[in-house]
């Protein structure tokens, strides 16, 4: 059967199309990338495009270093986390279920610090003419989503809300791409997607949200680094500096919401509109907060659920995975995400 193509208005750029939270990935595409900072010592850095680099670099926070910078962009979070535990990265981001698949996987890594958000990007969309108005009336029904994402435990948490289990539905194990031109086309009748997907579907007036994740999910996302180097000084060290900086650059974002969407629109393809509306509705509202106990707990319940669908092949000890060095004094994880408010 032929498919029909999406719209050209929804069909984001490659490097986000690929950019799945987690799941089956593309391979490693680390370029190598440009150098910041001076001297001898090197840190090596994972990032995804439109990420820590871009951020840092808009909010002035690249400037003034004593060590080097050396950046390498990978597709998603689980080539990064391979990286990771390659020792070819000392330290990267990404979202709140790669470390979970990588800890399953068994791979030498560590989180070492979190960011807490609202999961409101985090959603199960419909086409705008639905007839479902609630998430209870998706038994039955085909919903695509990209498998061991987050949006595929979102999935799970939000039909679990409802009553339901994922043998209620029709799962279509489907990556971006493929899962926007399903959606678009009527292939299917539900998409359990991310930020910024969810924002360029609302903006083209193409489809509305039948449920999110506010509520349901974590909303966590982390900073995760070799083992090797928080034994190496000189990459502790600078591994501390650089979570600073980061904090740093997440509040500059809150406070400039616009600077920010021109900046990650430019960065990564996305149209203007559709970078602000995911800056609003999910990207500003994120504070740093400690790697703590319940996190831990939150992040054990995700690899638990995995674990019992057999999609990760044994059980997970999420606690022997993190690193509590880089917490000083920030809040709990639990702590309330800010919520942004027009100027």
């Amino acid at each position: 059967m032929r498919r029909r193509p999406a719209p050209a208005a929804l069909l984001l750029p490659l490097a986000l199309l690929l950019a799945a939270c987690g799941g089956n990935s593309a391979a490693d595409t680390s370029s190598g990338g440009r150098t910041d900072g001076k001297g001898s010592f090197t840190l090596d850095v994972g990032d995804q495009k439109g990420g820590s680099e871009a951020v840092l670099r808009a909010a002035g926070e690249l400037k003034n270093l004593d060590y080097k910078i050396k950046w390498s962009t990978f597709t998603s979070g689980p080539p990064l986390l391979e990286a990771v535990n390659a020792k070819a990265v000392d330290v990267g981001g990404v979202g709140n279920t790669p470390p979970v698949f990588a800890a399953g996987a068994g791979s030498k890594i560590s989180v070492v610090a979190a960011w807490h958000g609202t999961s409101k990007g985090e959603a199960i969309l419909v086409p705008k003419d639905s007839s479902l108005k609630n998430p209870e009336e998706l038994k039955g029904k085909s919903i695509a989503v990209a498998q061991g994402s987050s949006a595929h435990y979102q999935l799970i948490a939000s039909l679990k809300k409802a009553g339901l289990t994922l043998g209620d539905v029709k799962v279509k194990y489907l990556q971006p791409a493929d899962a926007l031109a399903a959606f678009t086309s009527g292939k299917v009748d539900a998409w359990a997607v991310w930020d910024p997907y969810t924002s360029q579907v609302l903006q083209a007036k193409q489809g509305r949200i039948l449920t999110d994740g506010d509520g349901v999910v974590n909303g966590l996302s982390f900073q995760v680094a070799a083992p090797s180097a928080l034994k190496d000084t000189k990459k502790a060290a600078a591994i501390k500096d650089y979570l600073e900086r980061l904090r740093r650059a997440q509040d500059w974002v809150y406070t400039h919401p616009q600077a920010w969407a021109k900046v990650w629109a430019k960065d990564t393809g996305l149209p203007y509109e559709v970078a602000l509306a995911s800056v609003k509705r999910t990207n500003a509202s994120r504070i740093a907060v400690a790697v703590d106990k319940p996190l831990i707990a939150s992040e054990q319940a995700i690899a638990d659920t995995f674990t019992g669908l057999k999609l990760i092949p044994r059980k997970v000890d999420f606690a022997g995975f993190v690193d509590t060095r880089f917490n000083d004094s920030l809040p709990p994880s639990t702590s309330t995400p800010r919520v942004f408010k027009e100027s």
